[in-house]
């Protein structure tokens, strides 16, 4: 998969002819990622369809807190549906500084995504299901079966050992929020590990890194756009994963907090060197293709992810250009 990433924090119109060019710039999934505060991702998804002919598309990701798990897939299967079976399941379990707002950060987990992707597949097979686990479901179904039936890849967002793992022997693939090599080699290590447990009839994995790219003709340029997702991955990063990019650990307490506060250019400012060059590829064509190619060496997959750069319409073309320079 060659996948990119549109934040609908734009108007519709402009996130479907992003998608449109990505299309022809070569992508072959485009995700929208899914955050109350910003434009409904399945509104925007269901113009992409319209508008192009062979990409696949979906949330990018979704989480069963905000919509309930049998609502959320029958919104996937009707993206399925209307795009003539182009649908991708993408969820997750929400970023934490937005959950924050609304609730649900202490119930965020492995068994909530898990519950959901499985109890989907089971609706778009034509069953009809109950659940009584992290969400109720009493003789819920679907009156109509998608094109794809139950072989919508889902895809599972996310970044800790057990939701990686829970991915691999479960899933179709895992967009792990990472963009250095690093955090992919230990990605790896863990999808190794639930790959182990993976029944043979689930078919090959995908370990897809779900990268922050910021690309530009000028470097300064291309780092300066990382701000704002940077702050967002800081925030939301394990300890773990703060050490092993020497990243301070109370800054990046102090980053959520605000981003949670609405103070978002007081978070962006906290934004280190090193926490770009940790959490996103940014820079010139030259720059992200070397960080395209040192990440391909432990994941299978790349989807360019937000902000993709200071200037939309010129990034879509230049990541795709990074990608071909580090995979050819």
């Amino acid at each position: 998969m060659f996948g990119i990433e549109l934040t609908p924090e734009h108007p519709i119109d402009r996130i479907t002819d992003l998608g449109v060019q990505a299309e022809a710039a070569g992508y072959d999934t485009v995700f929208v990622s899914s955050h109350y505060n910003n434009r409904d991702p399945f509104a925007a998804l269901h113009r992409i369809g319209v508008e192009t002919d062979e990409i696949a598309l979906g949330p990018g990701v979704a989480n069963p807190f905000e919509i309930h798990p049998v609502t959320l897939a029958s919104k996937v299967a009707t993206v399925d549906e209307a795009s003539g079976g182009r649908g991708v399941f993408g969820i997750g379990p929400g970023d934490p500084s937005t959950a924050r707002n609304l609730g649900f950060a202490d119930d965020r987990g492995l068994r909530p995504v898990l519950e959901a992707f499985k109890t989907a597949q089971k609706l778009w097979a034509g069953e009809r299901v109950d659940n009584d686990g992290t969400f109720q479901a009493d003789d819920a179904g679907l009156n109509y079966e998608p094109p794809s039936g139950a072989d919508i890849p889902v895809y599972v967002g996310g970044e800790g050992p057990h939701m990686c793992r829970m991915a691999a022997k479960h899933a179709d693939g895992l967009l792990f929020n990472g963009s250095h090599e690093a955090d992919l080699a230990w990605a790896r290590d863990q999808v190794e590990q639930g790959e182990a447990d993976r029944p043979d009839h689930r078919g090959e994995f995908d370990l897809a890194a779900y990268a922050s790219v910021s690309v530009a003709a000028e470097r300064e340029a291309a780092r300066e756009a990382a701000r704002p997702p940077v702050a967002y991955i800081t925030a939301g990063a394990a300890p773990p994963v703060l050490d092993r990019h020497d990243i301070d650990g109370e800054t990046a307490d102090e980053i959520g907090e605000k981003i949670s506060a609405g103070e978002f250019s007081a978070a962006f400012e906290l934004v280190t060197p090193a926490m770009i060059d940790a959490f996103c590829m940014a820079g010139t064509v030259d720059d992200v293709a070397e960080r395209m190619a040192a990440v391909t060496d432990h994941a299978d997959s790349i989807v360019v992810g937000s902000p993709l750069g200071p200037e939309l319409e010129d990034a879509v073309g230049l990541a795709a250009d990074a990608y071909e320079q580090a995979t050819n």
